[in-house]
């Protein structure tokens, strides 16, 4: 075969050549690319929904509606009709207050304690309130919804631009009183909890606000302290006013009960079985995203290997032809 037929057939193949070529590399490319969404999707571990009581979501009482009771003329309040609410009789003066108790499951969102059913919450009130009908001691029993006609009457904690305290959902299980002297001071005791499942429950701790409205703008973790910063107040006549909020939480099916924000690390430590008494220092939480990264990172650029390998295969293969086909002519 002549020169000039050599390089029409050359010219002929030289196309499907080049053409496998950018076809391989268009595969390794979308290969890798598919590769790198499947190993940073979420996976249902990464989700809220791994709690043992999904959150009780209740809207707040809207003006017009039966329990919805009285907002401030100047926005620094807002009250919701409580069935635990109660007045003394002979009426002594402006003393008021709220004792709460707030149930999170381990997302820390609000529940009524279905998984924890038969279990008591018990907090002791003193003499100051031992007329109160719900108090002296303030009991509450879950499941809140077995219990109570109204389980959730307040929202004491989040915020909404159009409300001028809390979220706009019903958080917590209240007892409230009023006519006490303005002088006088308010006691409670530690929360006791008793029952089956009273173990599956951590006191987070105590948030205690006196003598003024109250903020609402908290986080019910950040703020709680130990049983010794709370306990109590004395009410005085520009103070007659004070609330206390005691924070519960169910603790992890796996040891893990400081899961507050759903973070990144809070999911990693729920992938490690609890071998020690549930300590971890800052190194075993760096291995533990390390080991992660070790198991996904090679899926993705296995499976981009191989496929580029397969098409250095297929332009080695063309150009094989190419050579052979122009010897033989």
């Amino acid at each position: 075969m002549s020169g000039c037929r050599r390089a029409a057939l050359a010219a002929s193949i030289v196309p499907i050549v080049l053409g496998l070529l950018v076809a391989s590399g268009a595969v390794a490319g979308v290969a890798a690319q598919t590769s790198t969404v499947s190993a940073s999707s979420f996976s249902p571990d990464d989700s809220a929904g791994s709690v043992s009581e999904p959150a009780y979501v209740e809207s707040v009482p809207e003006p017009g509606d039966a329990y919805f009771e009285a907002e401030a003329e100047d926005g620094s309040w807002i009250s919701y009709t409580n069935p635990r609410d109660e007045y003394q009789i002979p009426y002594e003066g402006d003393g008021s207050g709220k004792l709460c108790v707030t149930l999170l499951n381990e997302a820390g969102e609000p529940i009524v304690g279905e998984s924890v059913p038969d279990t008591t919450a018990t907090i002791e009130t003193g003499d100051e309130l031992e007329w109160h009908t719900h108090a002296d001691p303030f009991v509450v029993e879950y499941p809140l919804t077995d219990n109570y006609d109204r389980p959730l009457d307040a929202d004491q904690f989040g915020t909404h631009p159009d409300l001028p305290q809390g979220d706009g959902y019903l958080d917590s299980h209240c007892l409230e009183w009023h006519g006490l002297p303005e002088d006088e001071t308010v006691e409670y005791g530690e929360i006791e909890l008793e029952g089956e499942h009273a173990d599956r429950i951590e006191v987070v701790g105590y948030i205690q606000q006196a003598h003024d409205s109250w903020d609402t703008d908290v986080d019910p973790h950040a703020a709680a302290t130990s049983y010794d910063d709370a306990g109590g107040w004395t009410y005085h006549p520009d103070g007659s006013h004070g609330q206390a909020v005691v924070v519960l939480q169910l603790e992890g099916d796996e040891g893990d009960h400081e899961q507050r924000d759903s973070t990144d690390d809070d999911r990693s430590d729920e992938n490690v079985e609890d071998d020690t008494d549930g300590a971890e220092s800052p190194s075993s939480e760096g291995n533990v995203e390390s080991n992660q990264s070790d198991e996904s990172e090679p899926t993705v650029s296995d499976e981009t290997d191989r496929t580029t390998g397969f098409g250095a295969l297929a332009a080695l293969a063309g150009l094989t032809v190419v050579v052979f086909a122009i010897r033989r002519s």
